[in-house]
């Protein structure tokens, strides 16, 4: 029987995870330098679980220095099945209340500063991010997030900015144009790497704050995020044991839309035209298809 591994990725106010058997601290080495900080290997019952706080425990990387690569690397040497994301985000839409969650299903990828793929010069590939969220794992931390009472939105556009600033108005109004529904700063290239990496991905964005643009609000700070973050992150951590407990005893099966066979038709170099040097470092991400 196939087994869930759940890797889950802790964002602002989500640094540590409850109930967890038999946890220990790993610390991972990868070909792309060190995790946001170590990972915490456990269990609930028979899912095995791995938690990594994004920015690192007390929150000591910005969006922007995040590890994306190395993150993504080290979850999957430690035999994630799934990825699922905890992300704070502004609402963009009057319907999305601070304190509501978002099942995103869409990106929009404005950053500029950050390392996007596993891949590059020797050794290219191109995966498809058209559907960039796997719709069952959504579906399934959506159900459990409704189980503990959080309103939940199933579906919506996330607008990725650079940061560490937040919007200026006009820039919160042009999203708003766009058909964007929250904004934050760290799910890309998080998304695009799990995708490469041929794990299925899932974000619960937990609104704090409207960003900027009601003309009625306070524009964003700090100290309003944080009072909003609190109780997000109490219900967060209940919509995870939730879907644990909904995994109890199944068996996993593959992704309905292919995500773990993703690379098979992406390498676009020539086997004799690879770079040894690049190949070696994609033995975790990669090695399915690699022969490694």
């Amino acid at each position: 029987m196939s087994k869930w591994v759940i890797g889950v990725i802790g964002g602002s106010g989500l640094y540590e995870m409850d109930g967890l058997e038999n946890a220990e601290a790993v610390r991972v080495d990868t070909p792309w330098g060190a995790p946001s900080d170590a990972l915490i290997k456990g269990r609930i019952g028979d899912v095995e679980m791995v938690f990594l706080p994004r920015h690192g425990k007390g929150h000591r990387l910005s969006p922007t220095t995040v590890p994306y690569r190395a993150n993504i690397d080290a979850l999957k040497r430690l035999g994630c099945t799934d990825i699922l994301s905890i992300s704070a985000c502004g609402s963009l839409q009057g319907q999305y209340a601070p304190g509501e969650f978002v099942m995103v299903d869409q990106f929009i990828d404005r950053t500029f500063a950050r390392e996007k793929s596993f891949f590059g010069p020797g050794m290219v590939a191109h995966v498809s991010m058209a559907d960039p969220i796997c719709a069952r794992l959504s579906g399934l931390a959506g159900d459990a997030a409704e189980a503990v009472g959080a309103t939940v939105h199933r579906g919506g556009t996330y607008l990725t900015m650079e940061g560490p600033q937040f919007s200026s108005r006009a820039e919160s109004h042009l999203y708003r144009q766009w058909g964007c529904d929250v904004i934050g700063m760290t799910n890309m290239p998080e998304a695009k790497l799990a995708r490469e990496a041929e794990l299925p991905y899932a974000t619960i964005a937990m609104v704090t704050d409207y960003d900027c643009w009601r003309a009625d609000e306070a524009a964003v700070e700090v100290t309003n995020v944080l009072e909003v973050m609190a109780a997000n992150t109490a219900k967060a951590k209940a919509a995870i044991a939730a879907l644990v407990s909904s995994l109890q005893g199944t068996a996993r099966t593959p992704s309905p839309q292919g995500i773990e066979t993703c690379l098979d038709y992406a390498m676009i170099t020539a086997p004799e035209a690879r770079d040894p040097a690049i190949l070696a470092k994609l033995g975790a991400v990669a090695g399915r298809v690699l022969g490694d």
